[in-house]
């Protein structure tokens, strides 16, 4: 697949012109977006930044507690949902849509559908999460199709474990936390999501999910029992299946790593051969595990938070060195093009926050490098583009730095650009209009360049590392080119402007089949009213160029003939 552009976003906060911001606040105090208004010209703004995907976070029902009794949605008990609206990743029906997005509750699953089909006209693919470790403790499918057994419904609860139970079980206990559930009761006692096999998970566990069975007994040597096919594995391909025949164009699979590669490496196959198109994203945060699960488990990306992103996070807010995001890319040996590189998503601090950088102007290198180093998809997370902080308490989720995903709540900035559906910038700050234009431009020149989209890399950084007129500390630098295409990136990750002289050594030209001593003419593709000289490429010669603080260049070159 060429390289794409993801733009993640939680429905439940985007469109959400209610500005209360209640903590702790209800549906009715706080308000809640919709699918609907993700209008057509939401999504036409949307794909003008450069994206070709969405990830709608927070699709599939999940534990609320808010109330949809009258709607036939089994109320859940609030003391096992996290925050007034519940975490997305506490599926609490597979076969429905989350009844908070739509604006006619029992027409929910057609309002989605049309959301898919806009998002389709405006020239996009739909992402929705998979969920696949654990469910919400009071899991019960109210719109599960006809014939389909309820997960647990057909468990021996009197076993800790069976290869045919969906839920690993406590018997003769009941749960238990050390803290005050006010009258929920579970009996027997379920494993939690987090792998606590224990009837007294802590709060800061996944208290409010129990984990699902996958054949593997965690408690007598992790030993797998995975023939005759484990029941999970069927209910879990026919899941995959039924959001597949929505239209939707991939799933991002959460904590997929605590679910063993052997179903993926079952049930990826089985949906791609009805949905031959159909991409799977995984999240796995261990790198021994990366290659098993994109050989062994099919999956066609993977997270790569624990390389990049810790990398470009560290040299952006911890002054880490520059040089360290070479190590990053070559640790992966060859799958670099497979990893979803990304600065911010739903569960890390936002960049402008005062946990990571105080501003997201800062990230503008590193993003960069995170968008055109290799030819992995790219990542936004709404709002990103405009320099959100994420530092507002929202009710569950506290000042953390990261926008909440358990509460009703809404953005200022994001507020400001839809601007009640207008979508433009007539109440940014001129810095959000300065970041949001980078943003844009950066995105689109990720898509439309062939020397980022399907050409070779060369990392300038090993030879400079001698070099006294460039700073490893702070500076990077590296050459794209695909057939007569040639870009050259050179980053400063410093607060100060400066001038700084970059060398290209012979093997680069040899590397790339460029001719060492060619006149070329050249443009910055972030600036084209930037004036830049013909310039000669020489391994004999540096390259010089005045780089403004936090920022970097990307600059194109045309050989004179």
């Amino acid at each position: 697949m060429s390289k794409f552009t993801i733009y993640q976003v939680l429905p439940r906060l985007f469109g959400n012109d209610n500005s209360t911001n209640k903590i702790n606040g209800s549906i009715e105090e706080n308000g809640c977006g919709k699918f609907n208004h993700f209008t057509s010209k939401a999504l036409k703004e949307i794909k003008a930044l450069g994206i070709t995907h969405i990830w709608y976070t927070g699709i599939i029902e999940h534990a609320t507690q808010t109330d949809y009794s009258v709607f036939g949605i089994k109320k859940d008990h609030p003391t096992v949902v996290k925050g007034k609206a519940g975490s997305p990743y506490a599926i609490k029906d597979y076969y429905d849509v989350d009844p908070d997005l739509a604006v006619d509750v029992e027409n929910r699953m057609k309002e989605f559908q049309n959301l898919v089909a806009r998002t389709h006209k405006a020239d996009m693919k739909v992402i929705i999460d998979f969920v696949p470790n654990h469910v919400a403790r009071e899991y019960c499918s109210d719109a599960k199709l006809k014939g389909v057994r309820d997960l647990g419904e057909n468990d021996d609860k009197t076993m800790a474990f069976s290869s045919q139970n969906n839920f690993y079980y406590l018997p003769g206990q009941s749960f238990s936390p050390n803290f005050d559930l006010a009258g929920y009761e579970e009996y027997p006692a379920k494993a939690t999501g987090n792998d606590q096999f224990t009837a007294s998970p802590s709060v800061n566990d996944w208290y409010e999910t129990v984990k699902l069975n996958y054949g593997v007994d965690y408690v007598n040597g992790r030993l797998n029992y995975f023939d005759p096919i484990p029941d999970t594995w069927l209910k879990m391909c026919d899941i995959l299946l039924f959001w597949a025949s929505k239209k939707v164009d991939g799933f991002r699979c959460d904590m997929a790593e605590m679910v063993p590669v052997e179903f993926w490496q079952w049930a990826i196959p089985k949906v791609k051969e009805k949905y031959p198109d159909i991409i799977f994203i995984a999240e796995v945060y261990n790198p021994a595990e990366y290659r098993s699960y994109i050989n062994n488990g099919k999956f066609d990306y993977l997270y790569d938070k624990v390389g990049m992103y810790e990398k470009l996070r560290d040299v952006t807010s911890k002054n880490h060195p520059v040089r360290d995001i070479t190590y990053a890319w070559q640790a992966l040996g060859g799958i670099e093009d497979q990893m979803l590189n990304f600065l911010e998503n739903h569960d890390e601090q936002r960049i402008g926050s005062g946990f990571f950088s105080g501003d997201g102007m800062y990230a503008k290198p590193a993003m960069i490098v995170a968008a055109t180093l290799t030819k992995a998809p790219v990542m936004i997370y709404f709002g990103q583009e405009l320099g959100e902080q994420g530092m507002e308490i929202a009710g569950f989720s506290g000042l953390d730095g990261r926008t909440t995903i358990f509460d009703y709540f809404s953005l200022e900035s994001i507020r400001n650009w839809t601007n009640e559906g207008k979508f433009n910038e007539n109440k940014l700050s001129a810095e959000q209009k300065e970041l949001r234009d980078f943003y844009k431009k950066l995105l689109n020149i990720t898509l439309n360049e062939k020397a980022i989209t399907d050409g070779k890399m060369f990392d300038l950084e090993y030879a400079n590392l001698e070099n006294q007129l460039f700073n490893s500390h702070e500076q990077y630098a590296y050459f794209r080119k695909y057939e007569n295409e040639l870009l050259l990136f050179v980053l400063n990750f410093d607060d100060k402007h400066l001038k700084t002289e970059v060398r290209f050594p012979a093997e680069a030209f040899q590397y790339l089949e460029i001719g060492d001593g060619e006149t070329y003419s050249c443009k910055n593709l972030l600036d084209e009213n930037e004036l830049i000289p013909d310039v000669v490429l020489s391994s004999s010669a540096n390259f010089t160029i005045e780089m403004p603080a936090w920022t970097g260049k990307i600059l194109k070159f045309e050989k004179i003939l």
